[in-house]
């Protein structure tokens, strides 16, 4: 019985908490006569799917789904991308674009000979070095041939129906996107920024015509925190995101966007903890099923903490500062593909830098529940 009243507790604590927030966007929204738009570009992983359903419990439109090659390569993204709206049954109203499948210029040979150099990054991300062991046991695909498909790491065990994919040119419909809908759609970006640069490069108005970009990473100054803890804490405080393709993070970052948003070690206090996982798991649906069997409790909750950011600032952002930023593209750096902040009286006057929100700290709790309460009471297309 007591299970079953705090059973009954949490799920009206979550319904009004989705109640309320969705209340607060349907008023905001009503002003333009449109709901709030969305693309979400991402890395996408097994577990990932949980950034769609946010989005979509705050009744935004997510106009798609795009994927980069970041943790592992754009095509095994893409299609952990599709399985997980095949999960609840949303293949037929948001459409999912594989992106470039590598870098602008880095390469895997390029940053391990840059590592070589330079000292190891605690996760390489797709640039890891091919490990077929790993694959088998159920991780993506790393180096190799960026069209190497493993089916163990997807949900299910099986290999999305590659042909429901609605193209290969994410940074085109991105431009087309924008051009659709001026000044209406946010793009968040948790993975490499390569098909954003490619989009900034091929459409010279594409940072004008978006809403804002809000970007999972920009760590800064944490090489003390890298050297002094353990393994975790290294790898915590790395910034993979960026570094595996610091040209297109240095064109996306200084691009001349109406804002963009940093988030990156204000996540790093947010994990979803044991009592997180019976919450979610009290609850039986074919999300809170998936998540509970893909996802990694020793990691913070990164990209669900930049996703809450944009979704609700004013709730979930405590504390931010802002300056100008650059990015390290000097490939014979310790630093390349790191972020450098500036005050603008000190801003390097021969390039043209542009100002950013930085998140400092977060409502860790607010996070968490908005993430809990999308894989609970997940929407469907008849939602949307």
């Amino acid at each position: 019985m007591k299970f079953m009243i705090a059973y009954t507790v949490a799920l009206l604590s979550y319904s009004s908490l989705s109640s309320a927030l969705r209340h607060e966007k349907r008023q905001n929204s009503n002003a333009t006569n449109a709901s709030p738009k969305i693309i979400i570009d991402n890395d996408w992983g097994a577990p990932d799917f949980y950034l769609i359903l946010m989005a979509l419990a705050l009744d935004y439109e997510v106009l798609g789904l795009t994927s980069n090659s970041a943790n592992t390569w754009a095509l095994q993204s893409s299609l952990h991308a599709l399985r997980g709206l095949e999960l609840g049954n949303l293949t037929s109203c948001i459409p999912v674009y594989k992106g470039a499948d590598y870098p602008l210029l880095n390469t895997p040979s390029l940053f391990q000979s840059w590592q070589y150099i330079h000292g190891a990054l605690p996760w390489q991300g797709v640039f890891a070095p091919e490990n077929l062991t790993a694959q088998a046991a159920g991780f993506d695909p790393t180096s190799g041939d960026p069209n190497t498909i493993n089916p163990v790491a997807f949900v299910g065990g099986t290999v999305p129906d590659q042909s429901l994919l609605a193209g290969y040119q994410a940074a085109i419909f991105m431009i087309e996107s924008v051009r659709k809908y001026p000044s209406q759609v946010s793009i968040y970006s948790a993975g490499a920024l390569t098909n954003i640069a490619l989009a900034i490069r091929l459409d010279p108005t594409f940072t004008q015509n978006a809403k804002e970009l809000v970007v999972m990473g920009g760590y800064i100054d944490t090489t003390l925190l890298q050297a002094t803890g353990d393994f975790l804490q290294a790898d915590i405080n790395s910034d993979i995101n960026l570094k595996i393709d610091p040209e297109s993070s240095k064109i996306a970052l200084t691009a001349d966007w109406k804002n963009v948003t940093l988030v990156s070690a204000a996540a790093n206090n947010v994990f979803i903890n044991a009592t997180d996982y019976a919450e979610i798991s009290s609850v039986n649906n074919t999300y809170t099923q998936a998540f509970v069997s893909k996802y990694f409790p020793v990691l913070p909750a990164w990209d669900a903490t930049a996703m809450a950011v944009l979704l609700d600032r004013e709730n979930v952002l405590t504390n931010s500062t802002e300056f100008f930023v650059d990015v390290d593209v000097a490939w014979f750096s310790p630093y390349y593909g790191e972020i450098r902040a500036y005050q603008q009286i000190l801003a390097p006057m021969g390039q043209q830098l542009r100002n950013v929100s930085y998140a400092f700290s977060v409502d860790e709790d607010r996070v968490k529940s908005m993430m809990k309460q999308a894989m609970m009471q997940p929407r469907t297309c008849a939602d949307v």
